[in-house]
């Protein structure tokens, strides 16, 4: 088998074969292995995923960073072609956060038949949230993270909180398909100014990016009041969402840490996601409710 090539002390693998090669020794030992899949662009939330997923694991372990924007997870009219695409500067994030391999397919490579006959439905959280202004988007997002699942096999996977409901489903899949995987919910890595880590926001002219800390300040005003009860979280936050004209909010949502139907008390989250300019972004964050 031909080994894949390396850059410095990372092994960069393009196809299943050279993937393969590249995790034969973890495997001949019986190391760890741990996958933080993403779609480049890297950025510091990036680097935070690589960098948890190293510090869980021992000398001898790897750490498999996917590099691969996924078509399947793209409605019409959406960003595929312009989703920025960062290669060289990505491969610089892996190295300097503790990666060992970045496997980087090629379209062909993940879906050898074109478009897949077999997919992952998402079932009813599916539907919900993000599902409903971007129907079709997780049965895509499902379907590649189980193939990466299948490609990789590892024991452990790092997700960002930043889409939670995505973390949400990527967890209820490994549960309910048996995969073998403990998968990790890494904190939102945030900007000075709160705006919370994508790589969409390189989209942002000055004055939508200005207009978009709206949302992390929506939040915490949100989350501020959770002694209060549900109905005063959403009302705090609703009124500085409203408060920037330039906002153009899809939703704003108070749930369970499930994504149900949001508790009396105990632990919630807060979810928002709103358009500025031509780019959407969402974010969310845990909040403490009390009966108020």
């Amino acid at each position: 088998m031909t080994n894949p090539p390396a850059v410095g002390q990372l092994v960069v693998a393009r196809t299943r074969a050279e993937l393969s090669a590249a995790l034969e020794g973890t495997r001949a030992h019986a190391g760890r292995v741990a996958l933080v899949p993403t779609m480049g662009a890297l950025h510091a939330g990036h680097a935070a995923l690589v960098a948890t997923a190293r510090s869980a694991m021992r000398a001898g372990d790897a750490v498999v960073v996917s590099v691969f924007v996924n078509p399947l997870q793209f409605a019409p009219g959406e960003d595929l072609d312009r989703y920025p695409r960062t290669f060289d500067a990505d491969l610089a994030v892996c190295a300097d956060n503790g990666a060992d391999i970045v496997f980087a397919p090629s379209v062909e490579e993940v879906y050898p038949g074109g478009e897949p006959s077999v997919t992952v439905h998402p079932g009813p959280l599916g539907s919900v949230l993000e599902g409903t202004t971007r129907p079709g988007h997780y049965r895509g997002v499902l379907t590649v993270v189980a193939k990466l699942f299948g490609l990789v096999r590892p024991d452990l996977a790092v997700f960002g909180q930043k889409d939670y409901q995505q973390l949400v489903l990527v967890r209820r899949m490994a549960a309910d398909l048996c995969m073998g995987v403990q998968v990790v919910g890494a904190d939102t890595v945030r900007e000075t100014t709160g705006l919370a880590m994508s790589s969409r926001n390189s989209y942002l002219d000055p004055q939508d990016r200005a207009a978009s800390t709206a949302l992390s300040r929506a939040l915490r005003a949100g989350a501020d009041l959770g002694h209060r009860g549900a109905g005063a979280v959403v009302s705090a936050a609703r009124e500085v969402l409203a408060a920037e004209p330039r906002l153009h909010v899809d939703y704003l949502a108070l749930t369970s840490v499930d994504l149900d139907d949001p508790p009396a008390s105990g632990e919630a989250r807060l979810l928002v996601a709103a358009v500025v300019g031509s780019t959407r972004l969402i974010d969310n964050t845990a909040v403490q409710l009390s009966p108020g």
